[in-house]
């Protein structure tokens, strides 16, 4: 059986002070209490996750799936995971509607995208995921592009579905909509 949470005002004073301490301000502490922060933070209060900075070397060579290799992976040095650095882009074209994947490509060319590197960082570590991404339930990371075949490019993606995320793809000759934007840098 579920214990329910029980504050009291003694408990509630020692978090105030913690925060007084640490120089946090009202308006920290009601975005403490909003949407899916607490749940982010509460592997770290649990020892279940560092506090530590998340650094990703976006440099290195990327997992090669078996049976493909890398067309094109785009560095980015090393990165430190910030969510708020991150957005979800979509085209016109899939805000609208669809976009073939080599058209979106073309594109995203023009845009700062994460690598696969980022999407397996975060396959170790889907706390850090931030909770809207579930939203559309896929996001894709087009810095690192893969080829099975000549003509077959695929890029990789996070999934969520109701175990959780997990690794996915699609191949760029397929239609690319509103439920899969890119994973880029904010500006």
């Amino acid at each position: 059986m579920d214990r329910e949470l029980m504050l009291d005002v003694d408990q509630a004073n020692e978090i105030k002070l913690a925060a007084r301490r640490a120089g946090a301000t009202n308006a920290d502490l009601k975005k403490l209490s909003e949407g899916g922060m607490f749940a982010r933070i509460l592997p770290v209060l649990r020892g279940m996750a560092d506090v530590a900075s998340a650094i990703i070397d976006c440099d290195a060579d990327p997992l090669v799936l078996e049976g493909y290799k890398v067309e094109e992976h785009i560095k980015g040095g090393q990165f430190e995971w910030d969510p708020a650095k991150v957005e979800l882009y979509l085209s016109e074209e899939q805000k609208s509607g669809v976009v073939e994947g080599n058209i979106l490509r073309e594109e995203l060319k023009k845009k700062t995208v994460l690598n696969a590197n980022v999407l397996d960082y975060l396959i170790d570590h889907p706390h850090l995921i931030p909770e809207e991404w579930r939203k559309g339930n896929i996001v894709f990371f087009w810095g690192t592009t893969y080829c099975y075949s000549a003509d077959q490019l695929l890029v990789r993606c996070l999934v969520w579905g109701s175990d959780g995320w997990r690794k996915g793809y699609r191949w760029l000759n397929q239609n690319w909509d509103s439920d899969s934007p890119a994973a880029v840098l904010a500006n």
